[in-house]
């Protein structure tokens, strides 16, 4: 597995492991990074001249020299430029006496309109803000709208938290070597990345085993394998049942679309649990989705007993309030499903999964803590939380308000927290689970910016997980599902179309779990 994300930290660690393991040492590495560098430079700019190479006094300068040198060799025309000399002894030292092309001070730099520039000076482990000769170099070329590559990641860009620490070139490809960073994929500098390559070095899946590393890009290889496919003797419950519970008469569109979305992910059986003065409204708009009055806390555990429901989403267009609070907490006290449980109809009065979304996790604003204790307890079903930034503020604002966090720790913190997977919305979604397992998604699509596409989400998610897919797999499935079909319908997308456009994800995943052509 290659998606595999790598701390600043994480990756020195692994720098020194391969070392370590031979047959390379660092310089080894170095000459590989350099010259992958200038592989990409050659293939996108094989008549560029002059091109600029920008160099750090760190490692990241030491892979510009390698760049500098086997462009000099391949007869292009180079300019190098230096911020300050390398450390005595150390590999980019050892690059440096190398490189063919003396450098000039970074201080003097200069560009002309129609170079290239190679961006060597600083890598994913910078933590304060550019300033000075750096600072300068990135206004010229941002004034030319020269064409950059950067080594690593675009100098500026923290490898760690994707924050623009001062300013930051503009690329229009990064590499970046064994492993991405979450720098490349959290906003906002994952929009300073350009195109991403991924080069090998020589620092193989086993050094990288090693690391343990808890973070990931959220790709079909994260979960694909656990992916419902339903048996040959299915029935529409063994498939999974899923509630999704609706507001009043004025509020019944958001609980639909989960409900199709849940049924599209393939739930056998949902319903739509509706209060009393909706259930003709709601009737008029359903087919093959069920429909039931639930108006009180009985009701549901009712519900609960006579359906073996697996999974609720509570939440889209329900309303803010004392009910919402209360629904919420009695399912979570409904008990999990044994896995003595009769296929997927599961225990009576028990459930697998709730999602809580919208106007579920804002009830819990002026309360979280009461949400969270009945999450804890031992037998509580999943609990999975879909919040977008302002939702996450109102029930994390320690959190949410602390600058020293990335998206990829506060989510974190948050799913502890909670004892929750926490789905932290955006075109930079974070799925992060309890016990530190995080990933972060890079198929975002603008056009998912639209009334009910959350609600959409939501039911995804309960439809796998009604299905007995893994919590935290769920949820990654989910948000990658939802945004890949949002970005291959494209323009004039409403979130009516979303449970639609999924069927031809859908279709090539499963095509793909099987062996098959999707």
């Amino acid at each position: 597995m290659s998606n595999e994300l790598l701390s600043p930290a994480e990756m020195g660690e692994a720098d020194r492991l391969a070392i370590a393991a031979g047959p390379l040492d660092g310089f080894g590495l170095m000459r590989r990074a350099g010259e992958a560098v200038a592989a990409v430079v050659l293939a996108r700019y094989p008549a560029a001249a002059p091109v600029h190479v920008l160099c750090g006094p760190g490692n990241n300068g030491g892979d510009g020299y390698v760049v500098a040198g086997v462009l000099h060799d391949s007869g292009v025309d180079i300019r190098l430029w230096a911020s300050g000399p390398p450390r005595a002894g150390s590999d980019a030292a050892i690059a440096a006496a190398e490189c063919p092309v003396a450098p000039r001070p970074l201080s003097a730099f200069g560009a002309e309109k129609n170079a290239v520039v190679v961006d060597a000076l600083y890598g994913a482990g910078l933590s304060k803000p550019l300033s000075g000769d750096a600072a300068r170099a990135i206004e010229i070329v941002t004034a030319l709208n020269l064409p950059v590559v950067a080594v690593d990641l675009p100098s500026g860009v923290s490898g760690e938290s994707g924050n623009i620490l001062g300013q930051a070139f503009h690329a229009d490809a990064t590499v970046t070597f064994a492993r991405k960073k979450p720098g490349h994929l959290l906003l906002p500098g994952c929009e300073r990345c350009g195109e991403i390559v991924l080069a090998d070095i020589g620092i193989g899946a086993e050094i990288i085993a090693q690391l343990k590393t808890q973070a990931f890009e959220n790709v079909p290889a994260l979960w694909l394998d656990t992916l419902p496919v339903p048996a040959v003797d299915a029935h529409k419950y063994r498939r999974g049942h899923a509630g999704v519970f609706s507001g009043g008469p004025s509020a019944t569109g958001a609980a639909r679309l989960s409900a199709l979305a849940a049924a599209r992910s393939g739930a056998g059986a949902v319903t739509v649990l509706s209060p009393a003065n909706a259930m003709q409204v709601n009737a008029a708009h359903l087919t093959s989705i069920m429909l039931r009055k639930a108006d009180t806390v009985e009701d549901v555990h009712d519900f609960i007993g006579d359906r073996r429901p697996s999974a609720f989403v509570l939440g889209p267009g329900f309303g803010v309030g004392d009910k919402t609070r209360d629904f919420a907490l009695a399912m979570l006290g409904a008990g999990r499903q044994s896995a003595a449980g009769a296929g997927r109809q599961g225990a009576a009065g028990s459930i697998d999964g709730l999602v809580l979304d919208a106007d579920g996790i804002t009830s819990f604003r002026d309360e979280p803590d009461t949400l969270f204790e009945a999450a804890h307890q031992a037998k509580a079903p999943a609990l999975v939380m879909t919040p977008h930034e302002g939702e996450f503020g109102r029930l994390f604002p320690d959190i949410a308000g602390d600058n020293s966090l990335s998206k990829l720790a506060k989510a974190r913190a948050a799913a502890a927290r909670a004892n929750a997977i926490v789905v932290y919305k955006g075109a930079d979604t974070v799925i992060a689970a309890p016990n530190g397992r995080a990933a972060i998604n890079s198929n975002g699509a603008p056009w998912l910016a639209t009334a009910g596409s959350g609600d959409v989400l939501a039911g995804i998610i309960a439809g796998l997980l009604a299905q007995g897919m893994q919590p935290f797999e769920a949820a990654c499935a989910a948000v990658w599902i939802h945004a890949e079909a949002g970005s291959r319908f494209g323009p004039g997308l409403i979130a009516e179309d979303l449970p639609l456009a999924m069927v031809p994800v859908l279709r090539a995943l499963i095509g793909s779990r099987k062996g098959i052509a999707g």
